[in-house]
């Protein structure tokens, strides 16, 4: 956690001079550590921690309430932030689309309205009401409460648009209908470089955490010939904040809506189970537990950075495993063949047999279901051409208007 912590610095551009692990008896509930920590660090800090220098903000990695954060700036004279406010800030240098910048602003206003506490006296700069209204008038602090509350509402106002737009997109995208895989995964786990690696696309790629925040999705062709359409999602990650989660939720529909969902974790992480346990505790909160699964592919990213002795390891906890799981490199490429039948295979799950005659001269009908379906029997004579093919229910549906 510690070095994710200076991660999430990082991120930002932050340079880490001091970290540490403070143990805590108990929360105290004006400073979070006792008054012992609460001066050692503000000498560490005042000392400019390992480096040299005036140290400008502190990271404290969990969550601060306003007062905590008000005192701790105070004493320590620096800016603190928790970990919620140093997320938020990756989000809002990263995010690209007009529905991310949207989604990181609500997401910032609702935790900047938190913030907003009856100790801020200074800013009691009383206003006459209108003569009807009565009363001292309204404060500064109530005024902002007020505005940013309108700015709220006129967010979600718009997120709405957004995801109504992104079902119509969903919508055309079922009348193709190619399935939809999502990857998933802890943040930094490498989904971008496997987006990339597979579709030969360009998303920007950094070994950096949240290096993506907004969703991409490519066109991808199996091995079998079968078109799919991959997307890339935002990383989750241990303690997502609340305002996150609840802002995030249209770019988190991608996955809700995913045929197939592909989790890619970093095989090479020293605390690869638990960022595992992560991205399944959000999947069940986004009430994905049954998809997890039913539709689920694990991917142990990153094998090119492990020994002989650690691959051989990784292999047979993956033998034992329920989940289909497939390790493989991005980076290399190695073991995505696999990844790609396994996705053929997934798919192919569901679809079902049908019999279909066909004239001699319905060679358009028979094209297409050499495209759309698997044919695996075949008989031609002087009546007509007799198949048996496999293929999805939504497939069949369209051949059926076609004989209609």
């Amino acid at each position: 956690m510690l070095s994710e912590a200076g991660g999430l610095a990082e991120a930002i551009n932050l340079e880490v001079v001091h970290a540490e692990v403070v143990p805590l008896q108990r929360r105290n509930p004006s400073t979070l550590f006792g008054s012992g920590a609460v001066k050692r660090l503000g000498e560490i800090i005042k000392r400019g921690g390992a480096g040299e220098g005036h140290v400008d903000v502190c990271v404290v990695d969990a969550p601060l309430s306003p007062v905590q954060q008000r005192n701790l700036e105070r004493d320590w004279e620096c800016k603190v932030i928790d970990r919620t406010g140093l997320i938020l800030e990756i989000f809002g240098a990263r995010a690209r689309t007009r529905e991310g910048r949207l989604q990181v602003e609500l997401a910032a206003l609702s935790y900047q309205r938190s913030r907003l506490v009856r100790s801020w006296t200074h800013l009691e700069r009383q206003r006459g009401g209108a003569g009807f209204m009565g009363g001292p008038g309204e404060t500064q602090i109530e005024t902002d409460r007020r505005l940013i509350g309108k700015r709220i509402t006129r967010l979600k106002k718009d997120l709405g648009e957004v995801k109504r737009t992104r079902q119509l997109h969903r919508k055309a995208r079922k009348k193709v209908p190619y399935p939809v895989v999502a990857l998933v995964g802890y943040t930094n786990a490498g989904k971008s470089t496997l987006f990339n690696r597979l579709t030969k696309a360009k998303v920007k790629t950094e070994d950096q955490l949240f290096a993506t925040l907004d969703p991409t999705m490519r066109g991808l062709k199996t091995a079998s010939g079968r078109m799919v359409i991959l997307s890339d999602t935002v990383g989750f990650i241990s303690q997502l904040p609340t305002e996150l989660v609840n802002a995030f939720h249209a770019t988190l529909e991608e996955v809700v809506e995913a045929d197939i969902i592909v989790h890619v974790r970093d095989a090479a992480h020293a605390d690869t189970e638990s960022q595992k346990e992560d991205v399944l505790q959000v999947l069940k909160e986004l009430g994905l537990g049954d998809a997890v699964e039913e539709s689920l592919i694990e991917v142990l990213n990153k094998i090119d950075l492990l020994d002989t002795q650690e691959r051989d390891a990784l292999a047979n906890r993956t033998h034992r495993s329920n989940i289909p799981a497939i390790p493989l490199s991005a980076v290399t490429g190695e073991g995505c063949e696999r990844l790609t039948a396994a996705i053929d295979e997934k798919n192919t799950e569901s679809f079902k047999v049908h019999e279909v005659s066909l004239l001699h001269g319905e060679g358009a009908k028979l094209a297409w279901l050499y495209d759309h379906g698997e044919i695996f029997d075949r008989r031609d004579d002087e009546e007509g051409i007799f198949l048996k093919v496999r293929i999805d229910d939504a497939n069949w549906a369209r051949f059926q208007q076609q004989l209609d």
